[in-house]
């Protein structure tokens, strides 16, 4: 009995591990022989690696031991205490001149100058190429995504499982007519996952496209998308590097966004508000970040610094809308610690924010009371 007991624990075991692992090869995405034609000739990439233009790395020198000891005991404590509020967005019928919607972590639906586009979208379970294995939601998707209106465009800033979701992005090939901007050699994933050529537009950093151009033009408005500088890194595998990581803006007749993706601190903020700010809203990432690996995740104080650059220096020009924190555990800080430094730091600096429940819509012509939904939550 006990012989068949363990030949069936073990074809239980053996069944699990066969889910866990099933799709991971198409989920990893592209080979680096596909991307690599795409890769070559921009200014950062040599020795078949992207590179950041400021000195970093992913982890601090000496780490190791120090976040050994984090991961045995702080791994559960950026986990909520309560269950996350939501909200249900509703849309007008014609996007507005200035509106963020925020779905979670880097997904946010902006409108700007009567255009829609959505940003880094995630509506998978897990960020994670198993859906068995890796870091689970800690709120629901506040609606489905075929609730989503019509989208402009879809920005992608990295490659990361927690940005660049395989599921999500085949849904919204169907579901949408969107094209896909994305940083350089990122489209090599897309194509690996179905995505029609025409709707794959990659650009380096610096480079910019028009909505009109693509023939996107909204009531003879145009708004041109630029790629910008990030001080990040990428890898879907065990090979780092091989795509492009960026930021974006977003420029229309009237209106000005900045889409921080995710970053660490950089003085490319500094140098996109020059040329191309101020900007009238900002979303920056403010979430998972921790001593072992600053230059690649900005701290919430960072942040608030973050969008100054981006206002070419004034602190309280604009608003500034918080990314990148409340739905995935990623690192060894509080739930809740992000938000509440970056509420203080920009008190401090005279900065404006708006920190949007999961699914709550936020038109700047009105924003609402500085409610802290997030108070006593972790």
């Amino acid at each position: 009995m006990r012989k068949i007991l363990g030949v069936a624990a073990g074809a239980v075991g053996l069944a699990w591990v066969v889910r866990a692992a099933w799709g991971i090869p198409s989920a990893i995405g592209a080979s680096i022989s596909a991307i690599q034609p795409y890769a070559t000739g921009a200014a950062t990439y040599r020795n078949r690696q992207f590179h950041n233009t400021e000195p970093s790395s992913q982890i601090a020198a000496g780490s190791a031991p120090g976040l050994l000891l984090s991961a045995m005991t702080k791994r559960g404590v950026g986990r909520p205490t309560r269950p996350v509020p939501l909200r249900a967005p509703e849309f007008p019928a014609q996007a507005s001149d200035l509106a963020v919607t925020w779905y979670g972590h880097a997904t946010a639906l902006i409108e700007v100058d009567g255009y829609r586009i959505l940003t880094d979208p995630v509506w998978s379970d897990r960020v994670s190429p198993s859906t068995l294995v890796g870091p689970a939601r800690l709120h629901p998707v506040p609606t489905p995504l075929s609730q989503l209106p019509e989208v402009d465009a879809v920005i992608i800033s990295h490659d990361h499982y927690d940005h660049l979701d395989k599921a999500t992005l085949k849904a919204l090939v169907v579901g949408q007519s969107t094209p896909f901007l994305v940083p350089l050699g990122i489209g090599a994933h897309l194509r690996h996952w179905g995505v029609p050529e025409h709707r794959i537009i990659e650009l380096d950093w610096g480079a910019s496209v028009s909505l009109a151009a693509l023939g996107r033009e909204r009531d003879g408005t145009d708004l041109v998308l630029t790629c910008t500088e990030a001080r990040h890194f990428s890898g879907r595998g065990l090979v780092r590097n091989t795509t492009l990581w960026a930021s974006w803006s977003i420029i229309g007749p009237t209106r000005r966004v900045y889409f921080g993706g995710d970053t660490g601190y950089t003085k490319a903020f500094a140098e996109a508000g020059a040329a191309l700010g101020p900007f009238d809203l900002t979303l920056l990432p403010i979430g998972a970040y921790d001593e072992h690996w600053p230059d690649v995740h900005m701290n919430p104080e960072e942040a608030v610094r973050s969008h100054a650059d981006l206002c070419t220096g004034d602190p309280g020009h604009g608003v500034l809308v918080p990314i990148h924190w409340a739905t995935f555990n990623l690192a060894f800080h509080g739930w809740s610690e992000p938000v509440r430094r970056m509420v203080e730091a920009a008190r401090v600096a005279g900065t404006t924010v708006a920190v949007p429940m999961p699914g709550q819509r936020i038109d700047a012509a009105g924003l609402p009371p500085g409610e802290k939904w997030w108070e006593d939550m972790g």
